[in-house]
């Protein structure tokens, strides 16, 4: 009788092992947008849900929208911690400190930032090569322009936003020697009336082509109103601006995503700083606009070819700084590194980075 009832124990602890082992993997977001914003969050939540789609009941995701960077932040974080959460993404560069803050106080679960640069043994940062999809939007706005005048919306002068101001422009002065550059900074990743007004004020200012560091289709709107043309950011715009748009930079965070996951699963996760850029399929060109010049169609091709094949880096040397220093040595590409900490424009661009 013993014995049956030790067995019947054991048989219960092993259901009760086999239940624990398959309990999903829970993953958590925070947005520092809408989901809605069809931009930056839309596509991290595509992601997101490309996730679920992939690992089907093994995974149990959650997010948080509309997270301010700062206090708010490390609040929210703390939640999802507490709430059970194995792996946490955080997915704008404000969330730095404080995901790095939560990370120390909770050393059993797994945190990755997107656009940082801080690790520690549970925390990994993640980027995309987003300078690579900005110098063919520059070599496009470049040959687009009429006005040789083309115009960036700035969000914050955060590295990422500096360099690919930068790429833009070497792209745009690439096939276009008289090509200038003006910027207006929002002050908002997303802001539909901001972004509006900041593509008016561009646009009355000669620009003719423009580009976004911000979320909503707002600009290519404004674009559209007024007879001139833009290129979207993070996900497919076209069909808020069909004759504006000239093509879409797409994020594609699903592959990393589930390679992530993957890793925690089978315990091999590891903290690292990872860039992922068109090589990686994780940065494509949506919906390139039939109305451009076959020229224009050509020059896209190409140079996207080159830059997926290795071909050809953007920050290769020599490059000068608007101050005349060489920033870049001739034959040297930036490294990772390097590139993270990008605080200068390049030669040709004559405003000031705010500070």
């Amino acid at each position: 009788m013993k014995l049956k009832s030790l067995l019947v124990s054991l048989g219960l602890l092993a259901g009760a092992s086999i239940a624990q082992a398959e309990e999903p993997l829970k993953v958590g977001f925070v947005y520092v947008g809408p989901v809605g914003d069809l931009g930056w969050s839309y596509e991290h939540d595509m992601g997101r849900k490309g996730l679920e789609e992939y690992f089907g009941d093994k995974v149990k995701t959650t997010f948080v929208e509309n997270v301010p960077e700062g206090a708010d932040a490390e609040r929210v974080i703390t939640q999802l911690a507490k709430a059970g959460n194995d792996l946490i993404f955080t997915t704008s560069f404000g969330f730095m400190n404080p995901t790095v803050k939560v990370a120390k106080r909770f050393p059993k679960v797994t945190f990755e930032h997107a656009t940082g640069y801080k690790l520690s043994k549970n925390l990994g940062t993640y980027v995309l090569r987003t300078y690579e999809s900005r110098y063919i939007s520059g070599v496009t706005a470049g040959m687009m322009t009429k006005t040789n005048t083309i115009g960036y919306i700035g969000s914050f002068p955060i590295p990422e936003v500096i360099r690919d101001i930068n790429a833009v422009y070497m792209g745009a002065k690439s096939v276009n020697p008289d090509v200038k550059i003006k910027i207006v900074w929002a002050n908002t990743w997303y802001d539909p009336g901001k972004e509006t007004d900041a593509a008016n004020a561009l646009m009355d200012q000669g620009v003719d082509v423009m580009l976004q560091h911000t979320d909503s289709p707002a600009p290519l709107i404004a674009a559209e109103k007024r007879g001139l043309r833009a290129i979207g950011q993070a996900s497919d715009q076209s069909k808020f601006a069909p004759n504006a748009h000239i093509f879409s930079v797409r994020d594609n965070w699903a592959p990393y995503y589930i390679k992530e996951v993957q890793a925690v699963m089978d315990g091999t996760w590891q903290s690292k700083d990872f860039w992922g850029g068109i090589q990686d399929d994780m940065l494509t060109l949506a919906s390139i606009n039939p109305n451009l010049p076959k020229d224009v169609r050509a020059k896209i091709d190409s140079t996207y070819a080159m830059i997926k094949s290795g071909e050809f880096k953007p920050f290769t040397g020599p490059i000068k700084d608007n101050k005349g220093n060489i920033a870049v040595p001739a034959n040297h590409s930036l490294t990772d590194v390097e590139l993270a900490q990008v605080n200068w424009y390049v030669e040709g661009i004559t405003d000031k980075i705010p500070h």
